[in-house]
């Protein structure tokens, strides 16, 4: 009898194992010929080497689908546990159902988020194909949902090592400095929007190891002066608020292998009177060129409240 060691340390042995182990006794009853034991991050197998060389694979294959949905029901064990190794799904076509922008990323319990409009779904079509994408648009149509969930899946599926958010810290009508707490305390809740987009997409313990070891960054765009942002995924939400020069700094970051996506929404500049917007000089010099593409999305787009269209269509009327 021989014994193979398997490590689950990618995956949450809550999702693996199931509620009240169930997916663990279901796997033991699938290999009755080899003694399965679990303990902390790994998994101890006895049997045969016929029958280990097949758990083996099977339970890759089981690893794999945990660690990219964060999640596991019945039907999807079985599935694995009973299908032909070749007929499992394979990672490029996994992919490919992701680029097809039916489903961006499975957050936690295995909440699908989707492209749920046509624009959404040229925002997914857009970052396949270039590596700088602005996305335009009023409140509510999910520019910045999109991004994070597409960030988000490319750090899940590796294709790059880190995700990093920025604002421009520009306060809206409000006074950052009355706020109590050091620099991160007062910058925070400005930055919610991005946490709370987080918050959907990555089981919270993970969430809390990625922030903790700088895997994803939060912090404001004057926090991005002088570095190289490569291997990386960047969002500048809130665009609109930043000046020429900010702006130009920003894209100018960007390392060999990075994707950047530029959120903004040209309506609701929070800048002084006098400033003027970086994303509308962008807009206008950076649309010809070759690997940047821009996709505006518009009332048609909102995904909140059926109420926030008709508010948009009302305040457009008196701009």
């Amino acid at each position: 009898m021989n014994e193979l060691k398997l490590s689950i340390e990618n995956v949450n042995p809550a999702v693996l194992w199931g509620p009240n182990n169930d997916h663990f006794e279901i796997i033991k009853k699938q290999y009755p010929k080899l003694k399965i034991v679990a303990r902390g991050s790994e998994v101890k197998i006895l049997g045969d080497d016929h029958e280990l060389n097949i758990f083996q694979e099977k339970f890759d294959h089981l690893l794999q689908h945990v660690e990219k949905f964060e999640n596991l029901n019945i039907t999807d064990l079985e599935r694995i546990l009973g299908s032909k190794a070749n007929s499992a799904p394979s990672t490029d076509q996994v992919t490919d159902k992701f680029a097809s922008g039916e489903v961006i990323v499975f957050g936690p319990n295995g909440v699908m988020v989707k492209a749920r409009t046509a624009n959404q779904r040229k925002m997914v079509d857009s970052i396949n194909k270039s590596d700088i994408l602005f996305a335009i648009g009023p409140a509510g149509t999910g520019k910045t949902y999109t991004a994070v969930a597409l960030a988000v899946r490319a750090l899940k599926n590796k294709e790059i090592k880190r995700i990093i958010l920025t604002r421009p810290a520009v306060e809206a009508g409000e006074n950052l400095g009355f706020l109590p707490g050091d620099l991160k305390e007062k910058i925070d809740p400005y930055l919610r929007p991005l946490y709370d987009a987080l918050d959907d997409m990555i089981p919270a313990e993970k969430l809390k190891f990625y922030l903790e070891n700088r895997t994803i960054e939060i912090a404001p765009l004057a926090f991005m002066r002088g570095r190289t942002l490569d291997n990386c995924f960047v969002i500048l939400d809130e665009a609109q608020n930043a000046t020429d020069m900010q702006l130009k700094m920003f894209l100018t970051r960007m390392g060999p292998s990075a994707k950047f996506i530029v959120t903004g929404d040209v309506t609701q500049i929070d800048l002084p009177k006098k400033q003027q917007s970086g994303l509308h000089t962008a807009l206008r010099i950076l649309t010809d060129i070759k690997g940047i593409e821009i996709v505006y999305l518009s009332g048609e787009d909102v995904v909140r409240h059926k109420l926030v269209r008709k508010i948009l269509e009302a305040y457009g009327d008196i701009q």
